[in-house]
């Protein structure tokens, strides 16, 4: 028997608990949607399905899939559920591959089996990889520097075959790397243990953590530390209900789409504007280079403009780490 959300379109979003995922249900709800959270909870929080109904479950599990897409019926998957850590992934191969791809081909055979076969896919410009001095487009030879971004890539081929074989619609969203939070102060970023340098930054200013370290100072970049293109998760959120529309519109067929801010920031930019922010002094260490680390990673968004009418709306990153900040003293306030 369908799942009761009323009256809306419903979508399934794995992952939905989690940081971009969470976001996305909010932008789904404004935009007149009902998501429907499917997720195991290891990394995400139920605190944050605020938007809808949580199934609890794992994308491994090909029957209790099969069963939550019958019962919810949804028009449309959008699919966050992956671990998404390049250090991790450098170190364990195996769960990133296990979860990531044999997760994610579980949940193609479960869309099948239900009828469901229109998918937003959660990509990332880990595909790239390579050793870049120029924004990165859609046509960027893929050459993933991770085993994080070797996933990503396979999962994106295997909706391809899907796509060719069974007629979906798929659309890959290949984006940079997020941050910020929700400006409302309603949901933001929660890692534990944290893996991203804004938040990182931002908890050695709240006094939370001792020091940051910044990993490598003698990248071919112009202070040797890497220099990244930040988009704020409210915008990336706002592109994946864009990608639904168009999802929605379409037979069958396969989209890839680059999402970024297209400036590039070191990681010693983001210190500097970490101390203007918050006023605070933030010790650093200076250690070696990561393993899987590009030094160069700012992406060209002209096609996500073209095909979805997506432009990013936060792209100072004062505004970025304001929001973070904005988020990280709710934390601590509902902690005390």
């Amino acid at each position: 028997m369908p799942l009761e959300v009323g009256k809306k379109s419903i979508v399934f979003v794995t992952g939905g608990a989690g940081y971009v995922g969470s976001h996305a249900c909010k932008a789904l709800t404004a935009a007149g949607y009902q998501p429907v959270v499917y997720d195991n909870l290891s990394r995400g929080h139920a605190s944050a399905v605020k938007w809808g109904p949580l199934i609890k479950g794992d994308i491994l599990d090909r029957t209790a899939l099969i069963a939550a897409l019958r019962q919810t019926a949804p028009v449309a998957v959008i699919h966050f559920a992956a671990y998404a850590y390049v250090g991790e992934s450098m170190a364990s191969p195996d769960m990133y591959y296990r979860n990531n791809v044999a997760g994610t081909l579980q949940l193609l055979e479960a869309m099948n089996e239900a009828r469901c076969k229109r998918l937003v896919f959660s990509s990332s410009c880990a595909v790239y990889g390579g050793v870049h001095n120029h924004p990165i487009d859609e046509a960027t030879p893929c050459e993933p520097a991770s085993t994080y971004g070797h996933t990503k890539l396979i999962c994106e081929q295997m909706i391809r075959d899907y796509v060719r074989a069974y007629g979906f619609a798929g659309i890959a969203l290949r984006y940079f790397n997020a941050a910020g939070s929700d400006p409302d102060g309603e949901i933001g970023e929660n890692h534990d243990p944290e893996p991203h340098i804004i938040p990182s930054v931002l908890r050695v200013a709240a006094g939370i953590e001792p020091t940051i370290t910044i990993n490598g100072t003698d990248h071919p970049t112009p202070d040797g530390t890497c220099v990244r293109d930040f988009v704020h998760v409210s915008d990336l959120a706002r592109a994946h209900v864009q990608a639904l529309d168009l999802i929605l519109t379409q037979a069958s067929g396969m989209e890839v789409v680059n999402l970024g801010a297209g400036l590039g920031v070191s990681l010693k930019q983001i210190i500097d504007a970490a101390q203007r922010i918050t006023k605070q002094t933030i010790s650093v260490n200076y250690g070696g280079r990561r393993a899987g680390d590009p030094p160069y990673a700012v992406g060209r968004a002209e096609r996500a403009q073209a095909l979805l009418n997506w432009q990013p709306q936060y792209r100072e990153l004062d505004v970025l780490m304001a929001h973070t900040w904005q988020w990280m003293n709710v934390m601590r306030q509902q902690a005390a």
